[in-house]
């Protein structure tokens, strides 16, 4: 029996993921949900043999098992919680962010919660090969106890911006990308609460491009995130994370994983690491996700990253633009 998903948004990732739940088995691509009329028609062509509809609630009578929302994230919220209460599909994933801020994240667990079905958020990274490997060297001990570390999500996309507007649609750099290096950090180390935080304006208009914040495990442990989409020599994102510990070090970023001890560094490239899926569309870890999700819904197992995870992301940025507001407050 195949899994009836319907895609909400076609942009770039709904037309990713679109394709990608198209070539999967087990899996029934049955609708997509886009507003904008031109790009249905244009889909139309690109994705033949499926309904494509503008209103979210046109997808109720399609019997549809999940969603996969890809809007822009204000959007989020409301499609997730209309999609409960209105019974439109049981299972749900999105695309991060959940929410745009903790009480509705909150709100929208309590909502997954009854109607026992899978949800899951897309913080992609979790199915990287390179950082899959670093959380396996971490646990098996390989650089001994962890002893701090320090981690960054850098792009140059508004390096050069003459206006803040795109910026600000985006809803600020840590709500952006510094978001998936939050989710790494919680992914390796567990809960953590930051202990200073410092957000800054660099294009203007009250735009959030660069964000500093020190966590603390629940173990004591310290850490560094750095978040930039204004830094200079970043043509391509990059997200990296370097893990002190005391028998060695161990560096991850999305090509290699780098492991020194004594001096001695070894290093495997995703290519060493069977970074192979049956087919190639975006890149190999939104495969392996979106497979992650389907098998949850068919096995009926919880999914990870999910809703309830999400939410601690979320916690931890309201957290860290309060701090950031009460310091600039201060500077005044």
């Amino acid at each position: 029996m195949k899994i009836k998903v319907a895609v909400v948004g076609l942009g770039k990732m709904g037309l990713m993921h679109s394709c990608i739940f198209n070539m999967m088995d087990d899996v029934e691509l049955v609708a997509v949900c886009e507003i904008n009329g031109l790009v249905r028609k244009f889909a139309k062509k690109m994705i033949p043999n499926i309904a494509f509809v503008e209103n979210l609630e046109e997808l109720k009578i399609m019997a549809l098992d999940a969603l996969c929302i890809t809007t822009p994230p204000s959007s989020h919220f409301l499609l997730i919680k209309t999609s409960y209460e209105k019974k439109i599909a049981q299972h749900i994933f999105t695309e991060k962010p959940l929410a745009i801020n903790n009480i509705q994240a909150e709100e929208l667990i309590s909502l997954a919660s009854r109607t026992g079905g899978v949800n899951m958020v897309g913080y992609h990274r979790r199915f990287s090969v390179t950082f899959c490997k670093a959380k396996q060297l971490l646990e098996s001990g390989a650089i001994g106890y962890p002893m701090s570390f320090k981690g960054h999500a850098y792009s140059a996309d508004f390096l050069k911006a003459k206006t803040a507007k795109q910026a600000i649609n985006r809803g600020g750099v840590i709500e952006d990308s510094g978001c998936h290096v939050i989710d790494i950090a919680l992914w390796l180390f567990g809960d953590m609460e930051p202990i200073h935080a410092s957000v800054k304006t660099i294009i203007g208009e009250d735009s959030e491009d660069e964000a500093y914040i020190e966590v603390k495990t629940a173990g004591g442990l310290i850490g560094e995130l750095n978040a930039s989409w204004c830094k200079e020599g970043y043509r391509l994102p990059d997200m990296c994370l370097s893990i002190i510990g005391d028998k060695g070090t161990l560096m991850v970023n999305e090509d290699n994983v780098q492991l020194t001890i004594n001096g001695i560094k070894n290093i495997w490239y995703k290519h060493d690491l069977n970074d192979v899926v049956p087919f190639f569309i975006g890149g190999s870890e939104y495969q392996r996700q979106d497979q992650m999700f389907i098998k949850a819904i068919k096995e009926g197992i919880k999914a990870e990253p999910n809703f309830y995870t999400a939410a601690k992301i979320h916690k931890m940025v309201d957290a860290v633009n309060l701090m950031a507001r009460s310091q600039n407050n201060e500077n005044r």
